[in-house]
């Protein structure tokens, strides 16, 4: 069976990314591995990476290796200034869920939108009174650099794809 819709798939991979400032392309380098004891599944079209992620896989079949390199503009783009934003640091109390340690510069905050989807936003300065906040996505500016191997094509149920997601029961 090849991927392509209506299918489950499972990957092994190991993911690069490189960035390319003033005409000089940095070295890639390792920011994820999914092994066989944690593949990464997911219903074909519903990965929820970039498009050309899941067009680059289309008609591959189980077991078959891969190797490919996104550019910025085909993962996550460039950085948006309007996604920088400063908010209150008291939104971000005990009571709420956040400790000090997690407003430091740098840190990751899990947060949740208005209608209730996750999020995340990145600590970039504590303002004292204010944090700024960059709520693009951590792998923006970057290109990314995949290589690994099919190790799970099979169809998707009925109730997978009226979903949209893999049934809990078969997730490895």
């Amino acid at each position: 069976m090849e991927i392509k819709a209506g299918t489950v798939v499972g990957l092994t991979y190991e993911l690069k990314v490189s960035k390319e400032e003033d005409d000089i392309e940095s070295a890639p380098f390792s920011v994820e591995v999914r092994d066989e004891e944690d593949p990464f599944q997911f219903l074909f079209g519903q990965s929820g990476l970039p498009e050309k992620f899941e067009e680059l896989l289309q008609g591959k079949k189980l077991k078959e290796e891969f190797s490919f390199t996104l550019t910025t503009a085909e993962a996550y783009g460039e950085a948006d200034e309007e996604l920088l934003v400063t908010l209150p640091v008291e939104q971000f109390s005990k009571e709420r869920g956040f400790s000090p340690s997690m407003l430091e510069e740098g840190n990751f905050l899990p947060l949740v939108d208005e209608n209730g989807y996750s999020m995340q936003a990145k600590v970039l300065k504590n303002l004292g009174e204010e944090l700024l906040l960059d709520f693009n996505h951590p792998l923006v500016g970057f290109d990314l650099h995949f290589e690994g191997k099919v190790i799970e094509v099979r169809k998707a149920t009925k109730k997978e794809i009226e979903q949209g997601h893999l049934e809990e029961e078969n997730r490895n």
